[in-house]
Order: C-alpha cells, then structure tokens, then sequence
C-alpha cells in the first residue's frame, strides 16, 4: 500500500514538472504558423507562374542622306528600309494541365514569336489562341501536358483587407514573389480598359508583373496582375488586378466560342450626380442614369426609358455605370433579368432579354489614312463619339477625330499621342474621318503640319515637323 501511493506521489511530480515543456513544445509561435503556411501556399503556386518572352519585327527608317541620289550612288541601296528586333518580357499563369495560359493582351500584342519559359527553367513555344484588347486579357496554348495549373479561386468573395501575394517575373526576375492585401475592390474609371473592375492591392508589382498571378491564402487564382499607378514606372504600392471571375469568363468565351461574347442592353448612361438625383427625385446617387437608347435595343423593347436610373441588376446592387456596363457584359446573351429603376421618385421592376453586343459597336472602327507620303503617314484614326468623350471625361459637344494608334516608323510617333483629338489640320477644320483623309492627302512629303487638338481635356497647338 505504501509503494502504490510512493509510485503514484512519484508519477505526478514528474507530471508536474514536465507537463509545461510539452505544451511548450507542442504550441508553436503562431508568427511561424503563418510563415510556414505562406511559404507553402508560395511554393506550389509560383509553379503555375510562367515567363512570356515575346519578339516583333518593326520597320526602321533610313538615314535621311540615303534619299540624296548623289549619296546612294557611292553607296549603293543599303539605306533601304530595315527591321528592327523589339523584344518584352512578362507574365502568364497555367489554367489547364493541357496547356492553356492566361496574360495580358499587351504582353503579346503585335508579337511575332512567343515563347513561354517554365518553371523549371524548360522553355516552349506558344501560340495565341485568342486575345481580348477591351479587358487586355489574352490566352496562350502550348502543346505540353501534366502541366501544374493554378487553382481558381472567387474574386467576389474577396474582402478589402485580406491578404493576397503577386507572383511574375519582375524585371525578368522568375519566380518573384510579394505580398500585401487587397487595398481597394471595383477600381473604375482608371483609362486602362474598357471594362474596368479593378482589385487594387499594395503587393509589390513592377514591369514584368503584367499577366501574372495574384493569389488568397489558400492559393487560388484571384486575379491577373495587369498595371501599376505610378510617376517613377516602378512600385509605389498601388497596383491592379484582373479579377480572376472576369478572367475565367472572357478565356472561357476565347476558348470555346472562338471570340468573347458579351451581352448587350443597349442604353447611354451617366453617373448621377447629387444634383442629378434631385432633379429626377432619387433617393441617393447611387445608380445608372440613362440618357439614351438604342434603336430597336433590349432596352427600348423591354420599355427602359431615358431618365430612368438603373439601381439594381439580376439582383446586384448598381452603384455607378462602369459596374452596370460590367454585369451586362458578362450576362450570356439571351439570358432574361430584371432590372430595377427609379421612375419619377418611384422603384419599378422590368424584364430585359439580354441579347449579343453587335460587332458594330462593340470599337469604335478605326482608319488609317489614305496612301499618303507624309508626317501623318502610319496614324490611324476614329470618329469622336459620345461613347469616346464620356469616357475621356470630355462634357461638351465635339467633333473630331481621336488618335487609335500610331506605327512606330510614323514620323508623327512621340509628337501625336493615342488618345489625342484632331479638330484641325493646317487650319483646316477635321470633323470626321472623311475630312482627316481629305485633309491628309493634299499634305506634301516634306511639309510641316500644325495641329489643333485637345489633350487632357484641353486645346493645344502642336507641330509635326516634315524633318
């Protein structure tokens, strides 16, 4: 009896003593907790990251003494027009093990060889299957197979605040890693797409991010690393991503119908203002005003009226008109949804049958200039619409052309800018395409041009010298 409680008093003297060190050494610090779930959630995803290298051909102008005959004579012909080798460096991620890879579309934009590096270090060629400039989202395909694909995660199910990491090729870095958190969710109204839903987060993101991914903490896709708001090129903590929701839907359309399809109301609106909201008796200033419809639209066939203010869409909340032009676009084509506006201070439900965006209207058309020899040779121009000005933030009423693009052997390249409205040419007014052409062709090689236009909302002179 004695040695059963001597045995028992011993047992739990030990116990005593040596029960704080094992639940020491069972409770982990939960700093190392987290670093050892980030490291693990980092190692598997940067395998889906991969690095795009792309290559392009561009003209290159002859030295000007090649056009002296005198010059060419001694010389010969080797001023002759030559090529020039441009070469980019970005980002893309896995989304299939069969080979399919998401970027941006101005990652592979006008290139001529693309070749994807993976993980590993084995590179292979890719070709593009479709590219999408309105959200600059592209897909790749490369013909490999058991490729390690990203998981895809739920970009509505982000909140601000939660952690997210950036994984590209920085600067042709492989492999970089950063962290931060979501800053902001619904960025809009930026200038770098047209359909604008921005996660913007302060993970660090630098050139050679662009198309690469942005991921939770479980490692699943969120979003598509696309730009950076900065004045120096480089990190200053603010940076955008491609909501991984938005994604999947336009790489699903590329792949399987062979375009993007987006749906179509077929309404012009506006912000509302608080102004506004009085004058048309809303509640708040939150929702879409409609100031015009379309010709034979869902709208005008669904009984949507200009006035009404679009507050609610397929149950979704409408706070501003890029978030209502986003839900529409990516509503399937024939799909029927209701609509909720505010009538003459009064909610009303109506029933639209969503149909295709028309080809028509989905760009602007834009034109390159006739056969000319001239300072505007290579610019290529569109009408200015109503569509063109609100989205430039332009109120008045103007009539002009809008600067689409510029080849990089124009003469005009680095003086005209994209974006740039044309309203005269030697002072001779330009209110259309027709005009701009009629203007251009009577231009002489080696005449100077001025030019009226309006940049950052306001009017400037410029001159496009012939030399």
């Amino acid at each position: 009896m004695v040695l059963k409680r001597f045995w028992l008093v011993f047992l739990m003297v030990m116990l005593f003593m040596y029960a704080p060190i094992v639940c020491a050494e069972e409770q982990k610090d939960p700093l190392a907790s987290l670093g050892d779930a980030m490291a693990s959630v980092a190692e598997k995803s940067k395998q889906s990251v991969v690095n795009i290298s792309t290559t392009r051909y561009v003209k290159q102008q002859p030295h000007p003494f090649f056009d002296d005959p005198l010059f060419r004579r001694f010389f010969g012909d080797s001023g002759q027009q030559q090529k020039r080798k441009v070469t980019n460096l970005g980002s893309g991620v896995i989304v299939s093990q069969d080979g399919y890879i998401l970027t941006n579309n101005h990652v592979i934009d006008g290139a001529d060889d693309i070749i994807i590096k993976l993980f590993g270090g084995r590179e292979v060629k890719g070709r593009v299957v479709g590219m999408d400039s309105r959200t600059d989202l592209a897909v790749i395909k490369v013909n490999e197979s058991n490729l390690p694909a990203i998981k895809w995660g739920d970009s509505e199910r982000l909140r601000v605040g939660e952690i997210v990491l950036a994984i590209g090729n920085p600067f042709g870095l492989s492999s970089t890693i950063t962290m931060g958190i979501v800053s902001a969710l619904g960025r809009s109204g930026i200038g770098i797409t047209d359909y604008e839903d921005f996660i913007q987060t302060d993970a660090a993101i630098n050139p050679g991010n662009s198309g690469g991914a942005l991921i939770n903490t479980k490692g699943e896709l969120v979003g598509i690393n696309t730009a950076i708001l900065s004045r120096s090129g480089g990190y200053q903590g603010i940076g955008f991503a491609i909501p991984s929701n938005m994604a999947r839907t336009v790489m699903d359309s590329i792949i399987n119908e062979g375009k993007v399809v987006r749906g179509w109301l077929g309404v012009q609106i506006q912000q509302l203002s608080g102004d506004l909201a009085k004058q048309f008796n809303a509640p708040d200033d939150k929702g879409a005003l409609v100031v015009d419809i379309i010709e034979n639209s869902p709208a005008e066939k669904s009984g949507i009226q200009r006035g009404d203010i679009i507050v609610e869409y397929d149950n979704k909340k409408v706070e501003t008109p890029s978030q209502l032009k986003n839900l529409v676009a990516m509503t399937r084509p024939n799909q029927e949804v209701n609509l909720v506006v505010i009538r003459e201070g009064k909610p009303k439900t109506i029933k639209v049958q969503i149909k295709e965006l028309p080809s028509d209207t989905s760009k602007p058309e834009s034109q390159p200039t006739v056969t000319v020899d001239n300072v505007l040779k290579g610019v290529s121009v569109q009408d200015v619409t109503d569509d063109v000005l609100q989205k430039l933030g332009i109120t008045k009423k103007i009539k002009g052309v809008i600067v689409n693009s510029i080849d990089e052997d124009s003469k005009s390249l680095g003086i005209l800018q994209r974006g740039d409205i044309i309203l005269e040419l030697n002072r001779k007014p330009v209110t259309n395409i027709k005009e701009y052409q009629e203007v251009v062709s009577k231009i002489e090689k080696n005449q100077d041009v001025l030019a009226l236009i309006i940049r950052n909302k306001t009017s400037i002179f410029i001159t496009i010298p012939a030399k």
